[in-house]
């Protein structure tokens, strides 16, 4: 690292408790610089403390910001609460969930779509319990959540022939020695390292075996090649900022052809898990009638933040967010010298779960994500318990850049006011 090490400082910082209210921040209004969090006592540093406060604080990895004006009394309008899912109402707004969000995603016509129980999580074991089994599987993880999904393959599934590539935080295996006749696992975006894969080209386009993307803080904010993908999945609580225990499940007409035609041995699937009745697909599940019952209030969360990204010019633009709180931070970090890319190569660098280590130790560390967030300065920004002590900062197309850099003047405030704990 040709940076340098920062030097210590010796400061005493306010530790206590109290924030603003979570729930005030949501609409995410222009907060005027003059604004202050609580009384803070005992505070030295070397560097003074910004007077511009990020209008919004809420920079978790999930469920993440809400889109800029948000508020529940418009967002929610709408809503059928109260309502069947089942009822021609509800079934409606489901179904304009899936059809608006395939549209804005690109996925190809012949694909299918549909809503899911258990957020991501649920999304991608439903595709990995009801399809894996027929052929030899190569599983790529470079963070806690691949490495999960390699752990249930081996130990849950039980899978003999199932290969493992994987690398330390902050790097890529070397993902061209996967086998196209195999069934392939990866993650696009590593969520908890801050490192996804630069593109699709490793897939090839004559394989024989299914590749299964687990995109869920990709979609929205990256451009994915759907047609190297015969299995995807993500969340609404990510990019587009919409609430938590829905996943969504895309499926290759490839993918409906396994589903179809092979039924994995001595494999029960509850309920939740099962895509298929007498061999078919159960076409409902993409068409808007669910497996079980799901929020309403959810769903309308959801369309909400479609007809927001819409309206500012749709996948580009949401790309273009993304890209822009990236840009801020990469900016800050070069002129930095105690700030580090978790990624080490630039090209890997996540643009949404933006990971970064510092030359301090991890109680230093601890400390500067509790004083942020007893400021109310940057809720959940600390890394995630697996990954190496850091930070971890949301960088989606819900947040905005003029918040990102209100951030990172704070940051700097408070390592320079805990290096030396």
């Amino acid at each position: 690292n040709n940076k340098g090490k920062a030097a210590a400082t010796t400061t005493s910082f306010h530790t206590g408790k109290g924030s603003a209210s979570p729930l005030a921040m949501c609409a995410c209004r222009r907060v005027p610089g003059s604004v202050r969090g609580p009384p803070r006592r005992g505070l030295s540093s070397s560097v003074s403390e910004p007077s511009v406060r990020p209008a919004c604080p809420n920079f978790s990895s999930g469920p993440c910001a809400k889109r800029p004006g948000w508020s529940p009394g418009v967002a929610y309008a709408s809503a059928a609460s109260g309502r069947s899912h089942r009822s021609s109402l509800g079934k409606k707004k489901l179904q304009a969930c899936i059809e608006k969000s395939k549209a804005m995603l690109g996925v190809p016509s012949d694909y299918r779509m549909g809503i899911v129980p258990a957020s991501d999580t649920g999304a991608i074991e439903m595709a990995l319990w009801s399809t894996l089994g027929q052929r030899p599987v190569d599983v790529c993880h470079w963070e806690s959540f691949g490495k999960g999904w390699f752990s249930d393959i081996k130990t849950q599934l039980a899978l003999a022939d199932c290969r493992e590539h994987t690398a330390p935080y902050g790097e890529l295996p070397d993902l061209t020695k996967t086998d196209p006749a195999n069934d392939v696992v990866f993650t696009f975006n590593g969520t908890t390292s801050g490192v996804r894969v630069p593109n699709l080209d490793w897939i090839s386009d004559a394989r024989t075996g299914l590749t299964f993307n687990d995109a869920t803080s990709a979609a929205f904010a990256m451009d994915i090649d759907w047609r190297k993908c015969d299995v995807a999945t993500y969340s609404w609580q990510k990019v587009l900022g919409g609430e938590g225990a829905h996943g969504v499940l895309i499926l290759s007409p490839r993918a409906v052809d396994r589903l179809e035609s092979y039924t994995p041995p001595n494999r029960p699937l509850p309920k939740i898990f099962q895509l298929t009745k007498k061999n078919k697909l159960i076409d409902g599940i993409f068409d808007g009638a669910t497996i079980n019952t799901p929020s309403m209030i959810a769903v309308e969360d959801c369309l909400d933040a479609l007809d927001w990204a819409d309206s500012i010019g749709g996948l580009p633009a949401l790309i273009a967010r993304s890209e822009a709180n990236l840009a801020a931070i990469a900016h800050w970090v070069d002129r930095t010298p105690w700030a580090h890319f978790l990624a080490k190569d630039p090209n890997t660098r996540s643009n949404t779960s933006v990971c970064l280590t510092l030359d301090a130790s991890p109680a230093a560390v601890k400390n500067i994500v509790t004083d942020l967030e007893a400021r109310a300065i940057a809720y959940d920004i600390g890394s995630y318990r697996d990954a190496p002590p850091g930070l971890r900062i949301w960088c989606g197309a819900t947040v905005e850049t003029d918040d990102v850099n209100a951030l990172l003047p704070w940051i700097e405030f408070a390592f320079h006011a805990h290096a030396s704990t």
